[in-house]
């Protein structure tokens, strides 16, 4: 049975969320969203944009410093026992016990969520079975592979069946075959039974094709929210590369920019071009740039990806993560029985 009760507003509710760690450094700020019972939705943002900053405080990990958070119908910072009822939370670091077999791991989960002994083993095998783990069910956790323990821990984050499912990461250190199988078993769960599923992942192909509706935040601010279809749209349904000589490229640039049809260019070697259509749109385009005298050496025509949307609102840049003075180990939090600050 289904650990939490009936609630008919969005699953996760954030408004105006902020992080600030002393110096300042401001990890989160204004970040308001809300994510629909039963959607898949993923979060996405480069290394330090605040994901697994705003994931620790919507799972009660972390307390905010402003904003309100609703999850399954509760408030984060003043309901956190009823939260941690209605949640299921995998985060990056895997948190499964290594002294104590697969199915133990699972059954003692079951139990901390208040299944009988009995309940909790039978409820145990099953989920282990559903993520085909049975055949280690009996093994150590400690002498399972990264991809296995990965599963694992997914396992007793899903034992409760909970309504609301937070994951940072999901397929980190699975092979193609596993991940192929967690996404399906994910949609499932989203379709099937109603689970809300939260995510971040560095994989975009994937939260392309399992997600309902992403976000990006960067540099602690949301910056967009959509389906993918629609966030692609934004930056152009078809994509154009164009090999250009170098002293043409940047007229070329300013010729094609001015077309109707065009969204944006982006000044490279190759030239890309974001059009609508991409097949509508490269005879006359070519048109145009004969009729200036540039000459095309090569093109490539393909459609824009998640990834596009990604690096558009995101840049190119690749990032670190700063070092946060003052916060407090997570470790540490847990052993003072409290939430990080």
């Amino acid at each position: 049975m289904r650990s939490s009760p009936a609630h008919r507003g969005p699953a996760i509710e954030v408004t105006d969320l902020a992080k600030v760690y002393p110096g300042p450094n401001v990890a989160l700020k204004d970040v308001s969203f809300a994510v629909k019972q039963g959607e898949m939705f993923g979060f996405l943002g480069p290394n330090g944009s605040g994901k697994t900053t705003t994931v620790r405080i919507l799972v009660t990990l972390l307390q905010m410093t402003a904003g309100v958070a609703r999850v399954g119908g509760y408030d984060v910072a003043r309901e956190q026992d009823r939260v941690r009822e209605v949640i299921g939370w995998a985060g990056q670091s895997i948190g499964i016990d290594d002294d104590l077999t697969g199915a133990e791991n699972v059954a003692l989960q079951a139990m901390l969520h208040g299944l009988s002994h009995g309940d909790a083993w039978s409820r145990a095998a099953e989920v282990l079975d559903e993520l085909s783990l049975t055949e280690v069910a009996d093994e150590r956790a400690g002498r399972l592979s990264g991809g296995l323990r990965r599963r694992l821990d997914l396992a007793t984050a899903l034992v409760h069946r909970p309504a609301v499912l937070f994951l940072d990461e999901p397929t980190t250190g699975l092979d193609p075959q596993s991940r192929a199988a967690l996404w399906e078993h994910l949609r499932g769960l989203s379709r099937n039974e109603g689970t809300t599923i939260f995510l971040t992942t560095q994989h975009l192909e994937e939260a392309d094709l399992a997600c309902d509706r992403v976000a990006i935040i960067d540099g602690g601010h949301l910056v967009t929210v959509g389906t993918p279809a629609a966030l692609k749209e934004d930056v152009g349904e078809g994509r154009l590369k164009m090999v250009i000589p170098d002293a043409d490229r940047a007229r070329a640039a300013r010729v094609l920019e001015a077309c109707s049809w065009v969204i944006r260019v982006q000044l490279g070697d190759p030239l890309v071009v974001y059009v609508r259509d991409a097949t509508a749109s490269l005879p006359p385009l070519l048109q145009r740039l004969s009729e200036e005298g540039i000459d095309v050496a090569a093109i490539e025509q393909s459609q824009a990806t998640l990834n596009d949307v990604f690096l558009r609102y995101t840049g190119r840049l690749p990032r670190t993560e700063a070092p946060v003075s003052g916060a407090t180990s997570g470790i540490f939090a847990a052993a003072h029985g409290r939430r990080r600050r």
